[in-house]
């Protein structure tokens, strides 16, 4: 992609139903934020360098995480942050993610995948692999 944040911010709005491009900002950093804590080198950098330069940050200075997460708990650690319910979270999480799966190729999806615990396919979009 690395294309303008508007077009990101767009395809977010789009797949999450949100009223105002305001909420798929939000959506955008808070799982950009969660997931780079749960991504380390090159897998982290290079997804960052596909996206519009504003999200590279958000990514790549995220605090690296204690313990992984499984896919429900990456949801509530959304929700947590931005101190919303599962549901909501959900949404930002899957409309994002999708987003991002759009973007990666095939084996970047894979490396992050393989960091990430079983179950995280579903969140991007995609099959978890076999």
């Amino acid at each position: 992609m690395n294309a303008s944040v508007e077009v990101l911010l767009d395809r977010v709005q789009e797949r999450g139903g949100y009223a105002a491009r305001k909420e798929a900002a939000g959506a955008v950093q808070s799982v950009l934020e969660v997931l780079g804590a749960h991504l380390v080198g090159d897998d982290r950098t290079d997804l960052a360098a596909l996206l519009p330069r504003q999200c590279g940050p958000l990514l790549i200075d995220a605090v690296p995480a204690s313990e992984p997460l499984t896919p429900s708990g990456f949801v509530e650690a959304v929700a947590a942050r931005d101190d919303v319910g599962v549901v909501e979270a959900r949404r930002a999480v899957t409309a994002v993610l999708a987003t991002v799966g759009e973007v990666a190729d095939d084996a970047l999806l894979r490396r992050i995948l393989t960091q990430l615990p079983p179950g995280h396919a579903g969140l991007f979009g995609r099959l978890d692999p076999a």
